[in-house]
Formats: C-alpha cells, sequence, structure tokens
C-alpha cells in the first residue's frame, strides 16, 4: 500500500504511543517464545547483563529466567558487542550474523570518534592490531584487558585499554557465558562468531532490511527515528528507495512517519497497564523525539543517573508514559522495591503500580528467602 504526501494521515502523540506499546508487547502481554520475542525486537539493548530478563517479563506471558539462561547458554541468542548505537544487544544467533555487517560503519565511526580509543593509537596500524587481535581471538577467547596486554607486547607504544577495545570494536564478537547467565556474575570473555557459533557473519551491508524491522518493531517513525536507534547514517535515500513498500503518516509536528504496511494502530484508548522497563531499555532509547513514550517528560532523562543502585533502576510506564522510576534495595534477607514518581499518580494508579511491582519483585527474587515489600520515594 502506497500513501501520496498530500493524504497522510496525521497520528496524534496518544496513537503513536499506543501503536508503539503494541509493537513492542507492552500494551499486553504475548505468548512467545522469548527467542521470538528478541527478534521481533530487532534486539534487546544488554550492556546491564540482566536487563533482558526484566524487559522480558514485562514483554511476555509466563517467561522464565531459566529459558533466556538456556538460549544464551547454547548460543541460539548472543550478547553481541558493537551493534546498534554500538553498544551490547542482546541478539539471536541468526540476527547476529546477518545485521552485525551492516552496522560495520557504526562500528568504524564509533572507535574513530565516539571513544577515545582511536586517539590513543594515532599513528599505529589499527588494521594490523585488528587482524593480530582478531587472530588471538580464534586462538581461545579471551577479555579486553587481556587482550590488550598480549597486543601491547607486539605495540609496547599503545595503550593496552585502547589496543583491546580496537577489536572489541572493530571486529564482530559476543560476551561468552556465564556472562549474561540468571544469577551468574561471569566477566565479559569475548569470543568471534566462528570460536562460538561455528558460523561467519554474512556479506550483505544493504540497510534495507533492518529499516524496515526497525518500523515494524517502533514505527511510524520519521528517518531521524531510525537514524537515532542504529546510528546508521545517510537514510534518507534508503528510506525514499523503500517508500513504495511503506504508508506514510504525519505527527503534530507535520513530520513524516514511514511505517510498514501490516504495522498496528490500535485504538488509542486502549487500556495500557502499567508495565517497569530496565534501567536501559530500547522503548526508551530508539526515537529522536522521544515523547511518544516519555510524554511531557520528553527532556527527562531515564536510566542510571538518574536513579542510581548497586542493584539497577529503571523506568515505570503509566498509562502507557514513563511516570516514574523505580530500583531494588536489598539488605539483611530483605528486598524492597522502590518506585520513584516523577510525576503526581492517582490512587488507582499507584494501586496498579503495587501489584505489578510486587509480582515483579517476585520473579526478581525467585527462591531467595527474602523478606519483600513496595515502597514510593520522593523524587
Amino acid at each position: 500500500m502506497t500513501a501520496t504526501r498530500s493524504a497522510a494521515r496525521t497520528l496524534t502523540r496518544l496513537e503513536l504511543n499506543r501503536s508503539f506499546l503494541e509493537r513492542q508487547m507492552l500494551l499486553r502481554r504475548h505468548a512467545l517464545p522469548a527467542e521470538t520475542a528478541i527478534e521481533r525486537l530487532v534486539g534487546m539493548q544488554a550492556q546491564n547483563p540482566f536487563d533482558p530478563y526484566t524487559g522480558l517479563w514485562s514483554r511476555l506471558e509466563s517467561f522464565t529466567p531459566q529459558e533466556l539462561s538456556s538460549l544464551i547458554a547454547s548460543g541460539r541468542v548472543v550478547r553481541a558487542t558493537a551493534m546498534m548505537r554500538t553498544t551490547i544487544h542482546l541478539v539471536t544467533a541468526d540476527d547476529w550474523l546477518a545485521l552485525r555487517p551492516v552496522l560495520q560503519g557504526v562500528a568504524e565511526r564509533g572507535f574513530a570518534t565516539g571513544s577515545p580509543f582511536g586517539k590513543l593509537l594515532a599513528g599505529l596500524d589499527v588494521d594490523e592490531i585488528v587482524r593480530t587481535g582478531r587472530a588471538l581471538l580464534d586462538e581461545q577467547p579471551r577479555s579486553t584487558n587481556a587482550l590488550g596486554k598480549l597486543l601491547q607486547e607486539r605495540w609496547p607504544d599503545g595503550d593496552a585499554s585502547a589496543l583491546g577495545h580496537a577489536v572489541r570494536y572493530l571486529v564482530p564478537l559476543a560476551q561468552i557465558p556465564p556472562r549474561g547467565l540468571w544469577g551468574e556474575r561471569g566477566q565479559p570473555i569475548l569470543a568471534t562468531p566462528e570460536g562460538w557459533l561455528g558460523r561467519s557473519v554474512g556479506t550483505d551491508t544493504a540497510p534495507d532490511t533492518i529499516v524496515l524491522r526497525y518500523l515494524a518493531a517502533f514505527g511510524p517513525a520519521t528517518v531521524a527515528d531510525i537514524q537515532t536507534w542504529s546510528w546508521l547514517t545517510r537514510l534518507r535515500p534508503v528510506v525514499e528507495k523503500l517508500r513504495p513498500q511503506l504508508r506514510s503518516f504525519r505527527d503534530e509536528q507535520g513530520r513524516e512517519l514511514f511505517d510498514v504496511p501490516e504495522g498496528p494502530l490500535p485504538d488509542p484508548e486502549t487500556p495500557a497497564p502499567p508495565r517497569f522497563l530496565p534501567t536501559y531499555d530500547n522503548a526508551l532509547l530508539s526515537h529522536k523525539d522521544r515523547s511518544r513514550i516519555l510524554g511531557d517528560q520528553a527532556a527527562w532523562s531515564v536510566g542510571p543517573n538518574q536513579f542510581d543502585t548497586a542493584f539497577g533502576a529503571g523506568s515505570v510506564l503509566v498509562d502507557g508514559f514513563v511516570k516514574a522510576g523505580w530500583r531494588v534495595d536489598r539488605s539483611n534477607g530483605a528486598a524492597r522495591l522502590v518506585v520513584m514518581p516523577v510525576v503526581p499518580l492517582t490512587s488507582a494508579a499507584e494501586s496498579e503500580v503495587v501489584a505489578e511491582a510486587e509480582r515483579l519483585l517476585a520473579f526478581l527474587e525467585g527462591d531467595r528467602q527474602t523478606t519483600r515489600d513496595v515502597a514510593f520515594e520522593p523524587r
């Protein structure tokens, strides 16, 4: 279905919110295997190893930590480095091998200009460093720190951390188990796709498929939104080429939004129950204009700088928008989930949030013999 620009329908913020929540499986929980959900989401940001567990619990019926741990241990899903926005993402093995070549330019740009490491290696042959580092990882998985020290034996004037990170950025790598397994605290050990999966990344670098998949999971969206999520650049010509396959809308500011033909647009009055999101969740990070999820708090920066604890922090959706942060405090055999509203909540909303918080705390604590409660704390 093709829409002309003149006929483009305007979508309100609430319509965009409900459409987005449905695609993110946050409007209602879905009866899906975790592997299918991760693929539908085009991966989950995962530099905090346990964030995806909470993210999947909030999206899926009957999800258990053991399901995801088994997928990671078997290599069905992978904690891949230098993916979208150069961050660690939990992706299916197939998606890692297919999407990583598309994102190679993002990794190269992130290393050269978005990190301090490129400058620290000025004057050295980075291509040779990468080839040598790749060979060392082909021998056996290693940490970035251990890799950097080995490379420094060859390049004694090079900064060890920068040497290791050059390989971490520029070579497709995965953090292998026990890192990311439920209840485990393994160090981030890196392996190549050949070493971990016995497979190699693909060769197709065209961004068309990743753009369509983004729209299915995050749309309707602007070109700037797609670029914010992926850090790919110059996507306007790609979207224009795909236009005959897409629907077109406008937002309330008149910006053109693109969408796949089958993208759901639920009734904007559809109830949106409370949902707890982990510290880093792509639902919060994947649009240039985040008002569809932050609402009038669009300038508010969600994340660990706002709600920092040793045990993680996150955001709470109330009626579809971020209206609170949350964290878990643990001490002396007790676990307290603390909710920190950033806007006033009605008594009815508070009751719903408490009920969802109690369920989340039960999930996070599992079989641990702890005293558990939920508390509200002003921001």
